[in-house]
């Protein structure tokens, strides 16, 4: 008798107890291997990958695409050491060209028979104007095609063909996937139960480019990552809320939770919705240490592998929404946390230094906080600390 392993789904994570059966990557009687991809499942924080628990083949699938699950329950079944069953039939895409054919050869003589007996006169005209006498009303005796049908069916009305055309594809129905959803709460929630406020200030990023030129390819030689943007806005954001711990902080009823950790989250826009996979102790990181973290941490988003320890948690948050091209927005909080920082395009500008007015590359930033906890003399010392951080590199290796 054959043996049969059951395909079951994983723990999904903390608070987290059911996924929907995104995509089947094998269907029903196709041969896999131990440890292939057989099933993707979508939780409302990441994508999961459920792999064949032995050799075989997929005899049986218990949930289709878009069905919801729970954990523990059977997905399927893999029948171990059975080949996969040789079908007699004719490949689906074979199949489907002789249909095809098969259709135009048999439109074309029933085109040629209605020709025949409708005279010669309704040939003519339908050869011209390449017309099938099969989709035209006929008023003729015996129920034959005229010559002023084909002419009534060749002038139909604009106008109907216009409705037709605009009835069909204006709107498409899709469910929205678990983490659209949970996105949807997370970000309504926050706007409903936080005083969120934002406030704004601008960086020459002059220095940090000349950083970057000098160093940028020793640095990528020696770490083999290259030198971004990001980690010089983490590490001046570490040392703004070692000043600020207020920002570093969240509320939990009527108490102040402080944290005297650094886990910044990284905002990441992924091709399955926004997701902000965070950075572990990050004061702790050099700058090597922070490029090559958020590098891999973005890889494992765009290719939906990131893990749920990997977006748990987070102090604070930064996003750079400029990569798309944005000059200046007001980014939404991550709750429960009771800050985040929006970084924008780089863009050259006069600016007036020492009275002589010059083009720098600059940078809009947005700080947007829970107002119940923050005062706006807290936030605008924060922004301003960011922007002599940036603009002064120097002050993050000598922490002054």
């Amino acid at each position: 008798m054959a043996e049969h392993k059951e395909i079951k789904v994983p723990p999904l994570g903390e608070s987290v107890s059911e996924a929907t059966v995104a995509r089947w990557v094998k269907k029903e009687g196709q041969a896999v291997t131990v440890d292939e991809i057989l099933v993707e499942l979508e939780t409302d924080k990441v994508t999961l990958e459920v792999t064949a628990p032995a050799s075989g083949v997929l005899s049986k699938i218990h949930h289709p695409e878009g069905a919801t699950v729970k954990v523990g329950q059977m997905l399927g079944v893999v029948e171990v050491g059975a080949q996969a069953a040789v079908s007699a039939a004719l490949p689906e895409e074979k199949a489907e060209r002789v249909a095809a054919k098969t259709t135009v050869v048999e439109e074309k003589v029933l085109t040629a028979k209605v020709a025949d007996e409708n005279g010669p006169a309704v040939r003519k005209i339908a050869e011209e104007k390449n017309v099938n006498l099969s989709s035209v009303t006929p008023t003729g005796k015996d129920g034959r095609v005229t010559k002023g049908d084909v002419i009534n069916h060749l002038e139909t009305p604009a106008r109907h063909q216009a409705v037709a055309r605009n009835s069909e594809g204006r709107e498409e129905r899709v469910k929205m996937t678990r983490l659209r959803q949970r996105i949807a709460e997370r970000l309504k929630h926050a706007q409903d139960t936080a005083a969120i406020l934002t406030t704004f200030n601008e960086v020459d990023m002059t220095a940090v480019f000349d950083i970057r030129n000098r160093y940028k390819d020793s640095f990528e030689k020696k770490h083999g990552v290259k030198l971004g943007f990001m980690s010089f806005f983490v590490k001046a954001a570490i040392q703004a809320l070692r000043q600020s711990p207020e920002i570093n902080a969240e509320i939990n009823g009527d108490e102040i939770i402080y944290k005297n950790y650094y886990d910044i989250g990284v905002a990441v826009s992924a091709p399955q919705g926004l997701v902000v996979p965070v950075v572990r102790d990050a004061d702790q990181l050099s700058f090597a240490g922070i490029e090559k973290e958020v590098s891999r941490l973005g890889t494992q988003a765009r290719d939906g592998k990131l893990t749920i320890d990997e977006m748990t948690g987070g102090t604070f948050t930064v996003s750079n929404g400029g990569i798309f091209g944005s000059l200046m927005s007001t980014p939404i909080l991550n709750s429960p946390q009771t800050g985040i920082l929006g970084m924008h395009k780089i863009q050259d500008r006069p600016v007036a230094i020492n009275g002589q007015v010059v083009i720098r590359p600059m940078m809009y930033i947005a700080l947007s906080y829970d107002h119940r906890l923050i005062d706006g003399r807290e936030a605008v010392t924060f922004l301003v600390r960011i922007k002599e951080n940036i603009e002064n590199p120097e002050r993050l290796l000598l922490d002054v």
